[in-house]
């Protein structure tokens, strides 16, 4: 009898475990891991995009300062090149607000504005040969240059962890797992918002 209770007891322990063995299969085909581990994939190149923007930002100071040594009369363009260094670096996007448009519009064109009053101070430059021959301003249009084309890739692999993501959550059968376990949202992706928000300013002379 007792043995009876004992292998009763066994076969109650490896059917409770075959059903959470189940479980946690079924769980795992529904995408239980694969949306969290998208969306992190998408924060993170957001990181990136955030990066190579603040880059950018950062060199602005100094390319401002030696166009000034140079140009100081160009008044206008250096004054357009601060404010919108200003305005972009004050929008911000908190990933966990990605999920919505018109914040990701925001960033994207104030970014886009600083990159055509960029494009208006290097179009300047073309005015003044000793400036672009200048040792200094040589070194920050090879760093800028190379800050926009690092850009360009950001917001290129933003754009495909976005499409990834959203792809999961709206097909079966992840997007059970998306919608009664995490109550997911589209991640809104970028888009071009100005004439030349995709488009890097041309530093080459």
């Amino acid at each position: 009898m007792e043995g009876k209770v004992i292998m009763g007891r066994i076969a109650t322990r490896a059917t409770r475990a075959a059903l959470l063995a189940g479980l946690a299969l079924g769980l795992s085909a529904c995408g239980v891991n694969t949306v969290p581990t998208k969306e992190e994939a998408v924060k993170a190149k957001w990181g990136d995009v955030e990066n190579q923007y603040q880059r950018r930002a950062d060199l602005i100071p100094n390319l401002v300062a030696t166009v000034k040594g140079f140009a100081a009369q160009e008044k206008d363009v250096l004054e357009s090149v601060t404010r919108a260094r200003a305005s972009a670096t004050q929008v911000t996007v908190d990933p966990s607000k990605l999920t919505d448009p018109a914040q990701v519009a925001a960033f994207d064109q104030a970014q886009g504005q600083l990159g055509q009053s960029l494009g208006r101070l290097l179009v300047t430059v073309e005015k003044y040969p000793e400036l672009k021959s200048n040792e200094n301003f040589l070194q920050l249009q090879s760093q800028l240059e190379g800050t926009e084309n690092r850009i360009t890739v950001a917001r290129r692999d933003y754009n495909a962890a976005v499409q990834d993501y959203n792809t999961e959550i709206r097909t079966f059968p992840s997007m059970v797992a998306a919608k009664v376990i995490y109550g997911s949202k589209p991640i809104a992706p970028f888009k071009a918002t100005t004439v030349n928000a995709n488009t890097a300013p041309t530093v080459a002379f």
